[in-house]
């Protein structure tokens, strides 16, 4: 890869950080999500999970932790709470007590329907076409991946 030199003032610019670019994005679209989810009875990391136990039931906690980029510490009390809810039924390996799988109830599966409109939600909301949404996305998750290895 090659280097180059930054000049050290436009360097420390806020508005030049990806950084700052990224997390302020995020605040953004986590306050845009919010009332959708409100809707359904879900915080933002709740509704992670129940995205990727949509997309593949039965997963272990530690699965959903690898998928998720979250710890089993993180996690716990996020799936205490959907289970709580009737969403989802933690149940523990009979082979290996440590392995928790993750299954979704009658409800939790019924509630990926409600869920169905917020996609068309946040697309209208960025005022972007969809072709330039999922390029967008591409782009940060093949950088989140250069960053992560």
């Amino acid at each position: 890869m090659a280097t180059r030199k930054l000049d050290p003032d436009q360097a420390l610019l806020l508005d030049n950080q990806l950084c700052f670019a990224l997390y302020s994005t995020s605040l953004a679209m986590t306050k845009l999500y919010k009332p959708l989810l409100d809707g359904l009875g879900l915080t933002y990391p709740q509704y992670l999970v129940m995205l990727v136990l949509w997309e593949r039931d039965g997963l272990t906690v530690s699965e959903l932790g690898e998928r998720l980029y979250l710890d089993s510490g993180t996690l716990t009390p996020l799936l205490k709470r959907l289970e709580a809810a009737g969403l989802i039924s933690r149940i523990r390996a009979v082979t290996d007590e440590r392995r928790v799988h993750l299954t979704l109830t009658a409800a939790g599966r019924r509630l990926k329907v409600r869920a169905a409109k917020i996609p068309g939600c946040i697309l209208d909301a960025s005022q972007c076409s969809l072709s330039e949404l999922v390029s967008l996305t591409k782009q940060v998750q093949a950088l989140r991946q250069r960053l992560v290895t």
